[in-house]
């Protein structure tokens, strides 16, 4: 088959986004939270874990730590108590204070409108940092790309194996997708992948971007 240009990609993206987008709408955050510091906690409790499992504890971790002041203030193993039954809880409880301690110290308390800023506090790589500047402000500088939307990147020809990290499949997408959509890909894609683009035994028949998809029953 001949090489899809960037012209022709980006228009099968822009297809394929219309679908989701009907089908998804904006996509919605798997992680309950109320303001932009507990998103960006329980962001950072999601890594190797589900958001199900994250939901189960934080609400006790933001009963109890609502605002950086508390957290800051927080004891590390009163923290790891209530998380312990997450993977890495003890370096998650130690990032989370330190987190807490650098907002206040840093930034005034308030997590920060920045996608570079974001990666400065304890915990928060990139992949973090663009689901707060996605979800808590609206103001997409980078597309999250977590398992599900590697995978899915992939399967669409967005990238190839030699992406074979988060940060250069991104780098692929990037210039595939415009900018506003940048907001919706990550909820979109994660609930497509759960759905329909499963790493294991994928939907292929079902799939609502079949018929976009080079990958469609070859997965």
């Amino acid at each position: 088959m001949p090489r899809e240009t960037m012209t022709a990609k980006r228009e099968r993206a822009a297809s394929i986004e219309r679908v989701m987008f009907d089908y998804y709408g904006e996509g919605a955050c798997s992680l309950d939270y109320l303001t932009p510091f507990q998103l960006t906690v329980a962001v950072v409790l999601s890594a190797q874990c589900t958001d199900a499992a994250v939901n189960k504890v934080t609400p006790a971790l933001f009963e109890r730590y609502p605002t950086p002041a508390a957290m800051a203030a927080a004891r590390v193993a009163d923290v790891e108590e209530i998380i312990h039954s997450l993977g890495f809880f003890r370096s998650k409880a130690k990032n989370l204070v330190a987190l807490a301690q650098t907002l206040l110290a840093e930034f005034g308390g308030e997590v920060p409108n920045d996608v570079d800023a974001l990666q400065k506090l304890p915990g928060v790589g990139r992949k973090t940092a663009n689901v707060v500047m996605c979800e808590a402000f609206r103001n997409p500088q980078g597309i999250a790309v977590d398992t599900h939307v590697f995978r899915i990147a992939h399967r669409l020809g967005f990238a190839t194996r030699n992406d074979d990290t988060p940060a250069k499949t991104e780098a692929k997408l990037l210039k595939i997708y415009p900018q506003p959509d940048w907001l919706y890909i990550n909820h979109q894609w994660v609930h497509f992948g759960r759905e329909f683009c499963r790493a294991r035994n994928p939907r292929c028949a079902d799939c609502i971007v079949g018929e976009l998809c080079p990958s469609r029953g070859k997965a």
